[in-house]
């Protein structure tokens, strides 16, 4: 996260500062009112614009090349898919002592995809993967890469190799390392031969939108681009068990190696956190962090044994 340019407000962003941009960039809407969302996200701040728009700015220079990439490639694949996504409307540049390009989207209605949101979780779980079946058939001409700017998702997960076996150091004697290490050796031996497809790199319940129980939007394409859509699978052990999981499982398909790949994801991902946790102050640990995560691992591994 960069150093705070502003008295208050994350990353050195707030209200003012939006409203101050507005005004000098697109002054057709300086007389809107300017509020952030109840829910915001990590990478960007979200502001709402009046009631129909938002602005999103990055939080630091690593999350710049979403802004972009999100304007020029969302109104490419929105046809493509059975639920909305974003809509870019204005690309805004650096200024009032904000260094980063920024953007202004319409507003998409809807809420994070809590559990208790969800009447109907198979059905749920059924529909996110005809979306994601969507956008692997999205026309991927000319389409970013993975890379650097989706954070690697996408490519081969052995990019992550050192640190999950960092993470599992520090984990040992709290995980099987034995299993989790085969695990994500199976991942790395699993290579992807497929075609380059689009993936969103994201999926995760905070980007999937609910409205009446259903999924009403996605958002969030700052890590999409072009390649293996393993990581999209993830949601697998993240937010589905049971009926759902095998609902997800059942409608995505895929090959072994894909889930192979997939479970590999999963595993860095949580291992990652968790040890993130144990660097903490005593104290200062997020036991529910610590909790989420960890059953994240322990299915992951079940789900390999089974597999085995």
């Amino acid at each position: 996260m960069v150093e705070s340019l502003y008295v208050d407000g994350r990353a050195g962003i707030d209200a003012g500062l939006v409203k101050r941009l507005i005004a000098a960039q697109f002054p057709r809407w300086s007389d809107l009112p300017v509020a952030p969302v109840a829910v915001d996200g990590w990478d960007n701040r979200t502001y709402r614009l009046g009631d129909d728009m938002t602005v999103r700015l990055p939080t630091a220079e690593g999350y710049t090349p979403a802004v972009e990439k999100e304007h020029r490639w969302l109104p490419v694949l929105a046809p493509a898919l059975p639920v909305p996504i974003p809509v870019p409307l204005a690309l805004g540049a650096p200024g009032e002592g904000y260094p980063f390009q920024w953007s202004v989207r319409r507003w998409l209605d809807g809420e994070a995809s809590r559990l208790d949101r969800i009447d109907d979780l198979p059905g749920f779980a059924t529909a996110v993967a005809e979306f994601l079946l969507a956008l692997q058939r999205a026309d991927a001409t000319g389409g970013p890469l993975a890379g650097a700017h989706s954070f690697h998702r996408g490519a081969p997960p052995a990019f992550y190799d050192e640190e999950t076996r960092k993470a599992l150091s520090a984990l040992d004697g709290r995980v099987d390392t034995a299993r989790a290490l085969a695990v994500w050796e199976a991942a790395l031996a699993a290579e992807w031969r497929g075609s380059p497809v689009w993936f969103h790199g994201d999926v995760a319940s905070g980007n999937l939108l609910v409205r009446d129980g259903r999924l009403a939007a996605v958002i969030d394409f700052g890590t999409s681009g072009v390649g293996d859509p393993s990581c999209d699978l993830v949601l697998a052990w993240t937010m589905f068990e049971g009926a759902s999981r095998e609902a997800f499982r059942a409608t995505v398909g895929q090959d072994a190696g894909m889930w192979a790949r997939a479970g590999g994801w999963a595993l860095w991902k949580a291992l990652i956190v968790w040890a993130g946790e144990l660097d903490r102050d005593e104290g200062n640990v997020d036991e529910e962090k610590v909790a989420v995560n960890s059953r994240v691992v322990d299915e992951v591994l079940a789900d390999h044994d089974l597999a085995g």
